[in-house]
């Protein structure tokens, strides 16, 4: 018996009440996928997408052949890591420090200090862009370019000649360290970047340091005994907590190319795989019709995937924020989640509008049979 969620990574489909206090009434990023990108998404569709409380601006197709719902987020925030622990069962009652205008001086004069490398940049900033601003002045002075974005994060990018992926990876394990208190950001980020002046490109050696969340779904499950597996960013954003398997593949294709590896082998417990292009690739840099492209591709596989699945296991397709590649900014947007259930046993049908995205782990933890302790939040 399993229980598989793929979490499209930034999927939202429409603002919650509460946008307005992040700026963001008005967002959809299904809606902006679908009317500017062109999106045709038949096999969701079929599955009840558009039949999701507040979607009725597109038709669904015949009966829902899913269970489906949306949910909308308890917890203070709108980031990756915000977003994934609640799914798991951990709510976060105020949102991870952001540094707008850079990090205190005194933090970076610590890092400095711990890792003998000068500090250049520490203000928001594009990943792709900074590397290319100051990428030369790096590879001159060896200082380490730190930047920040909207999400709470503290990012370090660094050329591979410059700084050994090693010593990149220990300089962002010693920020972890320092990142505490009130500087204690979700996540801090290795950028690894090669190539040369004018040209310079990040590597997919990106690695994430993020805090350690309190219990989770994945703790219980383990805790009974079963599998627990990550697969793409989902060991990076859970410190490896409660996994028993990780791996760390690199975008949609390799991940989900994970995903069907693990669901061919025999075994009991509960899978998470984070599709991560949508939001980095496309989300962020507000490509609708690149999104739609993405969503197309993860439509067209998605037989396939429903195709491995065992008779008694439950498939969950959801998200963890919205990243509206229509909006303005390079921003998340706060929005609903879409929850859609697969599986033989599962009626189909509208479960309307669920409070707390941890009704996702909930209904996993439900369906391998784990009594589930954490955030009292009902099952779809």
């Amino acid at each position: 018996m399993r229980a598989v969620i793929i979490v499209l990574d930034s999927f939202g489909i429409g603002c919650l009440p509460d946008a307005a206090k992040y700026g963001d009434e008005g967002c959809n990023t299904l809606r902006s996928c679908v009317e500017r990108g062109g999106a045709r998404l038949p096999n969701m569709q079929r599955a009840g997408l558009f039949n999701i409380d507040g979607c009725g601006w597109a038709p669904g197709t015949g009966a829902p052949q899913a269970r489906f719902a949306r949910a909308s987020e308890i917890s203070a925030g709108k980031d990756t890591t915000t977003g994934h622990w609640e799914l798991a069962g951990t709510v976060l009652s105020k949102p991870f420090p952001v540094f707008p205008d850079g990090f205190p001086e005194q933090l970076m004069r610590r890092l400095s200090e711990k890792t003998g490398r000068g500090i250049l940049c520490n203000r928001p900033a594009s990943g792709t862009q900074i590397i290319n601003e100051l990428g030369d002045e790096h590879v001159r002075t060896g200082n380490i370019i730190v930047y920040t974005s909207a999400d709470s994060v503290l990012q370090i990018a660094a050329h591979t000649d410059v700084v050994p992926l090693n010593e990149l990876y220990a300089i962002c394990a010693a920020a972890r360290e320092l990142c505490v208190g009130e500087y204690a950001v979700g996540r801090v980020i290795a950028r690894p970047f090669n190539g040369h002046s004018g040209h310079y490109v990040r590597t997919a050696d990106r690695h994430d340091f993020s805090l350690e969340p309190g219990t989770t779904v994945f703790d219980l499950v383990k805790d009974d005994g079963m599998e627990c597996v990550g697969i793409g960013k989902i060991g990076d954003i859970f410190a490896q907590k409660g996994l028993t398997r990780s791996l760390p593949s690199k975008g949609n294709q390799a991940c989900t190319d994970s995903l069907c590896e693990v669901l061919r082998q025999e075994f009991d417990g509960l899978v998470m795989c984070n599709l991560v292009d949508f939001d980095m690739q496309y989300g962020h840099r507000r490509d609708c019709a690149g999104y739609a492209g993405a969503l197309e591709a993860f439509d067209a596989g998605l037989p396939g995937i429903l195709g491995l699945l065992r008779r008694d296991d439950m498939l969950i397709v959801t998200a963890d924020h919205g990243c509206d590649p229509a909006w303005r900014g390079t921003d998340h947007t706060r929005e609903y989640i879409p929850v859609l259930c697969f599986g033989e046993g599962i009626e189909p049908g509208n479960a309307g509008t669920r409070a707390g995205f941890g009704c996702v782990g909930a209904t996993a933890a439900k369906w391998l049979g784990v009594r589930y302790t954490l955030s009292g939040v009902s099952i779809i």
